[in-house]
């Protein structure tokens, strides 16, 4: 929980400018952005090219520390608690040379709450933004709310002006498949320019001269060039023969070869993601089960699903070690985490089948699981493991396996009975995934809850977990809830996610475990 105010001397203070060794570098990883519209998508490939073009106030630096961004002080007001102050950075301006003022930032945040911005759901608690002058931002919220800047740091500051000269005042629809400018064109103030997008092909980018950090970061990259490559071995196989310089989200069946590889080096870290298995708990019957019932709706046969897959044998057989078998959707360093609930319960299948046997289908049944095949670290592959674990206790698994902007779509528009996620903490506390996962599905809460499950006391206490300014008290709801959840088995985890970047080995780079790479702060060695 951010407790303190960040200067922007700190960050001065910290970095050293470098220029000396500026150059291009090319980039890749499997998935490209779904959109440049900055309050579309809450997807984190996406949030990773707008990183490169747009700034927020405050952002979470390649150790993951709180910095500050556009803002340069925050604190609550010290008449009201309901109030956030944010001094605004002066003296920015936009690539396209408008000036950033306290204006932009409240249409901004105005423009994220839409009902079509996905990043809405980071924002319920706010009641009214506004500019009290053009370098101070008062956010008032229905409550006090310790987590706001928390929040903050995946969401980017658009130009007013901008928008309204496109025509894109409000957010993509990305659901409906809305085409705006605000989706292949962006104008932000980040450290790199966007000079031209072919989506899923080709971003090519311009170090931002006039960017208001070019002299408290490194920033020696002069032209940044993002390709995304969806199969792997092509992915790899482009890193080996120097078409691309650094390579994020390296397959786990390479990493040992890249390591020993001349001129190239791997660096290594956890990941703040935990994947996991989601079902339709709640629809009187399945879209694609051979039943006329829900079998999910039974907590007895999630139950057996849990003990049926194997999330061992995953580690070992899929993963080749590289990730850490989860019991919750929380890795160890997100607040509230509990290591007595993130213990996995060995396989037991003997126990699974008794179960599936108790809930009357102990002839198993038929459905059809969802899942991505270009989004997280084999994530196809993790899926056909589930369907062979699956067969054993009866359960037919049909695998469709797409890529992501296909998944995505479809799983926002609540097609899917049983499918795959992947899930990360942005915000470090265990408010965020109930605001999203667990919460009931109405207005902006539960935007992500595509199980149907609702739990009076679950939607209370997430809630209040954003109001509690009680550090104690906060984390005694915020063990209930983990507690409750656990107990009704809403979803299956699978595994926290391990990260592995390949690069040459000149670069000095180091993994930051959101998957967010901020380039800006990247050196090339001498």
């Amino acid at each position: 929980m951010l407790r303190k105010t960040l200067l922007a001397s700190a960050v001065a203070a910290a970095m050293v400018a470098s220029a000396a060794h500026a150059e291009t570098l090319r980039w890749t990883r499997s998935a490209d952005s779904l959109t440049m519209d900055p309050h579309s998508q809450n997807e984190g490939p996406t949030h990773a090219v707008n990183h490169q073009i747009f700034d927020t106030l405050i952002y979470q630096d390649m150790d993951v520390e709180y910095q500050p961004g556009l803002a340069t002080e925050w604190f609550v007001h010290g008449d009201d608690p309901h109030i956030w102050v944010f001094k605004i950075r002066e003296g920015v301006t936009f690539h396209e040379g408008q000036a950033l003022t306290a204006d932009d930032v409240v249409f901004s945040l105005d423009r994220a709450r839409h009902e079509h911005a996905d990043m809405r759901g980071l924002l319920t608690s706010i009641k009214e933004v506004r500019a009290e002058d053009d370098t101070t931002v008062h956010v008032e919220t229905h409550e006090p709310n310790p987590l706001l800047p928390n929040n903050l740091t995946n969401l980017f500051i658009m130009s007013r002006e901008w928008a309204e000269e496109h025509g894109v005042e409000e957010p993509q629809n990305y659901a409906a498949g809305e085409e705006t400018h605000a989706v292949r064109n962006a104008n932000g103030t980040g450290p790199f320019r966007v000079v031209s997008r072919e989506p899923d092909v080709r971003t090519v980018f311009e170090r931002n001269d006039d960017y208001w950090g070019i002299d408290h970061y490194p920033m020696e990259i002069t032209a940044l060039i993002f390709t995304p490559i969806e199969s792997a071995a092509t992915r790899v196989a482009a890193l080996l023969s120097g078409e691309v310089d650094l390579l994020q989200e390296t397959p786990v069946q390479d990493i040992e070869r890249l390591a020993n590889a001349p001129g190239l080096k791997n660096e290594q870290g956890a990941e703040n993601r935990t994947i996991f298995l989601g079902v339709d708990l709640a629809s009187a019957e399945l879209r694609s089960a051979d039943t006329d019932d829900n079998p999910f709706a039974d907590r007895r046969v999630r139950e057996a699903i849990d003990l049926a897959v194997d999330q061992g044998t995953i580690r070992t057989a899929v993963m080749r070690g590289n990730a850490q078998p989860a019991g919750m959707i929380a890795p160890p360093f997100v607040n509230g985490y509990s290591a007595e609930l993130d213990q996995v319960i060995p396989s037991d299948l003997v126990r699974a089948n008794e179960l599936m046997a108790e809930a009357g289908y102990g002839d198993g049944f038929r459905v059809s699981l969802q899942c991505p095949n270009d989004r997280y670290v084999n994530d196809e592959q993790i899926c056909q493991a589930v369907v062979s674990m699956l067969s054993r206790i009866g359960i037919t698994v049909d695998l469709i396996a797409q890529t992501r902007s296909l998944h995505f779509a479809e799983l926002a528009r609540g097609e899917y009975d049983f499918y795959m996620l992947g899930w990360g903490v942005p915000t470090m506390d265990s408010e965020y995934v109930f605001n999203y996962l667990y919460h009931t599905k109405e207005g902006d809460r539960g935007s992500w809850n595509f199980t149907g499950y609702s739990d009076e006391r679950v939607d209370e206490l997430t809630v209040a977990m954003g109001q509690e300014t009680d550090e104690e008290t906060r984390n005694e709801m915020i063990s209930e809830a983990w507690q409750i959840v656990h107990d009704e088995i809403v979803y299956i985890p699978i595994h926290h996610q391990m990260l592995t970047w390949s690069m040459r080995d000149d670069i000095d780079f180091k993994v930051q475990s959101e998957n967010t790479p901020h380039f800006k702060y990247l050196k090339f060695n001498d």
